[in-house]
C-alpha cells in the first residue's frame, strides 16, 4: 500500500474514532493529530481545490477499469472510517457560511476533515473561514449540490448520511460498475440517471458532459442498452398513451383550447384528423387516438430527437424548457431524457455522416421541416443507475438513491437547495 494511503487509513480512522467520544477527549485527539509531524501528507490522496492537488472534474468515464479501481480503494477507506466510528452528525440548526463564528463550525470542520474535504492543516476553530468555505464547496460538488458554500437544508442532509450508509452505497455500485467495465465501444453515450448526467465517450475519455432531465419517481427512466441509430431534426411529438391519460385529458377538461394552443392534432386509425369536439372528454375515449404535436419551438422535444430501439419507447431530446436545467433535482420527465446543449451531442453523433456542421444544423432547425437522419455508424447508448463512484484517488462522488434501488433507506433530496 502506498504510504500516503496507509497514513490516510490510520490518521482518518483515529480521528473518526474520537468523533463520538467526550468533548475533552475528542479535542485532545484532534490536537494530537493536528500536532503530528506527518500531518502534511494527510490529504495528499484527496483532490481539494487548493494546494495543487487534482481537481474533481475529470475526463475519466464513469464506466472504466480505472473507476472500478478507485471505487475499490474508496471502499477500503470508508470501511476503515466505519470501523473507527464514522463521522459526527452536524446539527442542522443554523445557516453556516463564510464569515460566521459559531461553536457548530467545530463539528462541521471535524466532519469535513474525516471525509477528506478539509485539509487537516486548517485546524479546529469556531471560524467559518476560507478553508471551510472551499472544503464545503468541494463536498457539495462531490454530492451533486450547488457549490455555494452554505449549509442549507439539503447540504445538511448529505453531510449527515452516515459513513456506514455511504460504504454500502459504494459496495452496491461497485457491482454495477464491474459489470460495465469491459469494452463498450470506441464511441458511446452513457446516461447516468441518479446523477442526471450524460457522457459522450470516445477512445476511453469523456469528450463532453451534459446535464439531463430524467424521469420522476412515478415515471422512472428505465435501464437501456441500445444503439443510437437516428437523429430527427424538428421532430413531431407522438404523445405516449400514458401522457394522454395522465396529463392531456385532465388538462383538456379544464381548457378545451389546450390542443389548438399547443399545435397538437388528434389522428384516427386512418390517419385523418379528428375534431376534438367529437370526443367525450369525461372518459378516456381520447386515449384510443394518436396525438401528434407539430414541429416548432413549443414542441415538447423542441429542435431534435435522438432515437434508438427501446422496449420502453424512451429516447433523448431537446426541450423548450431550458430553465429546468438550472434546478437542483432534475427528475421531471415522463421517462425520456432531455439533454442540455444537445446540439453539441447531436453534431458529435453525426460526425461520420459528413457535412453536418453547426451552420447546417441551425439552418435545418430554422426551416421547420421535420428531417430524419439515419446514422451511418450507430453509436451505443447505455442508460444506467450509478449513485456512488470514484474517478480519482480520494474523489468519491455520491448522488441520491432517487428511485430507491439500493435498498439502504431513503437517500432522497427535494427539488431545491
Amino acid at each position: 500500500m502506498h504510504p500516503n494511503r496507509r497514513l490516510f487509513l490510520t490518521a482518518a480512522g483515529a480521528f473518526a474514532a474520537s468523533a463520538f467520544a467526550t468533548s475533552a477527549f475528542a479535542d485532545d485527539a484532534v490536537q494530537e493529530i493536528l500536532n503530528s509531524p506527518r500531518r502534511g501528507t494527510w490529504t495528499s490522496g484527496f483532490d481539494a481545490v487548493a494546494g495543487g492537488r487534482p481537481k474533481i472534474a475529470t475526463d475519466l468515464p464513469i464506466f472504466s477499469p480505472e473507476t472500478v479501481n478507485f471505487v475499490e480503494l474508496a471502499i477500503q477507506q470508508y470501511q476503515n472510517l466505519v470501523n473507527q466510528g464514522g463521522w459526527p452528525q452536524v446539527p442542522a440548526t443554523k445557516k453556516l457560511q463564510l464569515g460566521v463564528t459559531d461553536p457548530e463550525v467545530v463539528t462541521l470542520r471535524k466532519r469535513l476533515m474525516i471525509s477528506g474535504d478539509l485539509p487537516q492543516s486548517a485546524g479546529i476553530s469556531e471560524a467559518f473561514d476560507s478553508y471551510v468555505d472551499a472544503a464545503l464547496k468541494r463536498f457539495q460538488l462531490r454530492h451533486g449540490l450547488p457549490p455555494d458554500g452554505v449549509t442549507g437544508k439539503y447540504t445538511y442532509a448529505a453531510l449527515n448520511v452516515s459513513a456506514a450508509v455511504r460504504l454500502q452505497q459504494l459496495q452496491i455500485n461497485l457491482v454495477r460498475l464491474r459489470s460495465m467495465s469491459g469494452f463498450l465501444g470506441d464511441r458511446y453515450v452513457v446516461v447516468n440517471v441518479p446523477a442526471m448526467q450524460v457522457e459522450a465517450v470516445e477512445n476511453g475519455r469523456v469528450v463532453s458532459r451534459h446535464n439531463a432531465i430524467v424521469g420522476r419517481v412515478s415515471r422512472q427512466t428505465p435501464l437501456v442498452n441500445s444503439k443510437i441509430n437516428e437523429i430527427i431534426v424538428n421532430p413531431y411529438w407522438h404523445v405516449p398513451v400514458s401522457i394522454i391519460k395522465k396529463d392531456i385529458i385532465p388538462i383538456v377538461r379544464k381548457d378545451p383550447k389546450y390542443l389548438a394552443d399547443n399545435n397538437i392534432h388528434i389522428l384516427g386509425p386512418d390517419g385523418k384528423e379528428v375534431d376534438p369536439a367529437t370526443i367525450d372528454w369525461t372518459t378516456d375515449e381520447a386515449a384510443k387516438y394518436q396525438f401528434r404535436q407539430d414541429p416548432g419551438k413549443i414542441n415538447a422535444m423542441a429542435s431534435v430527437k435522438i432515437n434508438f430501439p427501446s422496449p420502453d419507447g424512451v429516447y433523448m431530446h431537446d426541450t423548450p424548457e431550458q430553465s429546468l436545467f438550472s434546478q437542483l433535482m432534475r427528475f421531471d420527465s415522463s421517462g425520456c431524457v432531455r439533454v442540455q446543449n444537445v446540439h453539441d451531442l447531436v453534431l458529435w453523433l453525426l460526425r461520420d455522416n459528413g457535412g453536418w456542421t453547426r451552420q447546417r444544423l441551425d439552418q435545418t432547425i430554422k426551416s421547420g421541416i421535420s428531417t430524419p437522419v439515419e446514422l451511418v455508424k450507430p453509436v451505443p447508448v447505455y442508460f444506467t443507475y450509478i449513485d456512488a463512484w470514484s474517478t480519482g484517488d480520494g474523489v468519491v462522488q455520491f448522488r441520491n438513491d432517487i428511485y430507491g434501488r439500493d435498498g439502504i433507506g431513503e437517500l432522497q433530496v427535494s427539488s431545491a437547495q
